[in-house]
């Protein structure tokens, strides 16, 4: 077991079973022992990987979107280029490779980066231009034009886990059996927030909400209605949230979410109707899976003209970069992506409003 097991068990000996949300939470952020703050999980050395790792092809393409978006609306200066959960930095650093050559965007753009993991601050620093500024929350971005990206961020977020009983609902919560975490319901009880559930879910059914997911998009929303902006939010789930989807990965392997505490990713798919609930007083496009999304914006033309120069195993590679981001059967419909735009503008490129 680990240290934050150890942590865990001792909470759950003093007070009870917790919700699966605070388990969560504790075991992806804890301060010492927690995933995200203690290792940079990314890549073959780490649990799994992003689209960014998997090809070049992805950040160029999101950065020429955002800057799309940018020409649209005037081209505003200076305005902030962020992301939420930058990971390594490699979706960034495409994303100014791509855009440098945008007239005065590079010139205009103030980098701002929502990070919280120190190893993985360090690592963005030594990829990214010096001048960019880190935040440990969205509420932190400065006020200015807001054009920004989130790729895999709202899944990491704790969700809370509900299952239907009659016109009730029971909420998952983790104890121990011995040195074993185990999930249990709690009694039934009435949940507000999920009155118009019953509409389309029936007994036994399965229902997660995130509790920090509107709040964050309403900062992020706010933001781009008032000073103008986009936001490009990619991530894996679906319009509206059904069924339990908490997972975990260790070593590029599933894994039980209640095994490993601080040593397992745990991630839920992110529910885009709530997304889309919190977005006002900004616009939110159609949702569109991400191999949709990358085709409109010229991922096969721009994948040929990079095979041009390759051969052997370098080209296989590519191919398969471009399958895995695009074909239905990999990323390309499980992954989503959602636009944020203010009114009057056009949606962002790839997207339809």
């Amino acid at each position: 077991m680990t240290a934050l097991a150890d942590i865990l068990r001792a909470r759950i000996e003093d007070s009870g079973p917790i919700p699966l949300h605070d388990f969560m939470a504790t075991a992806l952020g804890h301060p010492e022992h927690g995933y995200y703050t203690t290792r940079d999980p990314l890549g073959a050395a780490g649990d799994f990987t992003t689209a960014p790792e998997i090809s070049q092809m992805f950040g160029e393409l999101v950065g020429l979107s955002l800057a799309q978006a940018w020409m649209d609306q005037g081209r505003p200066t200076p305005f902030a280029l962020a992301e939420l959960g930058p990971g390594r930095g490699t979706l960034m650093a495409d994303i100014l490779r791509a855009t440098a050559r945008v007239p005065g965007f590079a010139e205009a753009a103030r980098l701002h980066l929502v990070e919280t993991s120190p190893a993985l601050r360090a690592e963005q620093a030594r990829r990214l231009p010096g001048g960019t500024t880190w935040h440990d929350t969205a509420s932190d971005l400065p006020d200015l034009p807001l054009f920004l990206v989130a790729n895999e961020f709202f899944d990491a977020l704790p969700v809370r886990q509900f299952r239907r009983d009659g016109d009730g609902w029971r909420e998952a919560l983790v104890d121990q059996d011995g040195t074993t975490f185990i999930r249990r319901w709690s009694r039934p009880r009435a949940e507000d927030r999920l009155t118009h559930r019953l509409d389309d879910t029936r007994g036994g059914d399965i229902v997660e909400t995130c509790p920090a997911l509107p709040e964050i998009t309403a900062q992020i929303a706010q933001r781009i209605a008032a000073r103008g902006g986009a936001a490009l939010i990619i991530d894996y789930g679906d319009w509206r949230s059904l069924g339990d989807t908490v997972q975990a990965v260790q070593d590029h392997a599933p894994v039980d979410p209640l095994t490993a505490p601080g040593r397992a990713d745990i991630t839920a798919h992110v529910d885009f109707e709530a997304l889309a609930g919190a977005a006002a007083p900004a616009r939110f496009t159609r949702l569109a899976p991400q191999g949709v999304f990358l085709e409109r914006l010229g991922i096969t033309d721009r994948s040929q003209r990079l095979a041009a120069g390759l051969a052997g195993d370098a080209l296989e590679n590519l191919i398969a970069a471009h399958r895995r981001l695009t074909a239905p059967q990999e990323m390309g419909s499980l992954f989503k992506v959602m636009g944020l735009y203010p009114d009057g503008a056009p949606p962002p490129a790839g997207l339809e409003p």
